[in-house]
């Protein structure tokens, strides 16, 4: 749960960072600009609040890391859900107000995890978990949504290292498979989740594994 503080805040704190050119620029996601990309952790946290007050009695059906449906398939940008993001975003019109309601709705889900029973089972998309896998199984959300939300900017602080390698270790639990040890949390995160392209070395160091990715959780 400190690991899903800590990433959440520092992806907050970038966001609150950001001038307002930033936010037309692309995204780490298909068919996303930044503004799209931020829309969408309002609508993230928005579902953290929406779990956390939605106990069960149900005993759990995944944990942090079977939370996560895996295709190998990147997204396009294309899926109806991704076009009403972007939507969205641009009715925001000032990015102001983006960063805004990210702070608003934003600090209100971090301190709900902070707040909660780690041990509680909640319930989201139809699945049974313990707040604490759910709030873990988010700090791989919070990592990756980071990467891609400094993707083409300069000078813009990265994930923190606590978080990059507790979602390096999600994603080998994912894969079945640990990356190379050359690799940096951030080099396994991009290329394992298809983020992108393995260089020719690193693909030679994957061996076999280079044949699976990506791994595309969602």
């Amino acid at each position: 749960m400190d690991d899903f503080s800590r990433s959440w805040a520092a992806l907050r704190a970038v966001v609150a960072g950001l001038d307002d050119d930033a936010f037309a620029e692309p995204s780490g996601c298909a068919g996303w600009l930044v503004r799209d990309l931020v829309c969408h952790l309002i609508v993230d946290a928005q579902d953290v609040l929406i779990t956390l007050v939605t106990p069960t009695d149900q005993p759990p059906t995944r944990d942090a890391i079977t939370y996560w449906d895996v295709t190998d398939t990147p997204p396009t940008g294309d899926d109806p859900l991704d076009k009403l993001t972007v939507r969205l975003a641009a009715a925001y019109e000032d990015p102001y107000l983006l960063k805004f309601h990210l702070d608003d709705v934003g600090s209100a889900a971090g301190r709900a995890a902070e707040l909660a029973d780690p041990a509680q089972r909640v319930t989201t998309r139809d699945e049974v978990l313990t707040t604490g896998d759910y709030l873990s199984a988010y700090v791989l959300e919070w990592t990756l949504h980071h990467l891609d939300l400094i993707a083409h900017l300069q000078g813009v602080p990265g994930p923190p290292a606590e978080g990059l390698a507790r979602s390096r270790e999600m994603l080998e639990k994912i894969a079945g498979a640990a990356f190379p040890a050359s690799f940096s949390d951030e080099a396994a995160l991009l290329v394992g989740t298809g983020r992108r392209a393995p260089t020719a070395s690193e693909k030679d160091e994957l061996g076999e594994l280079a044949a699976r990715l990506p791994f595309v959780v969602g």
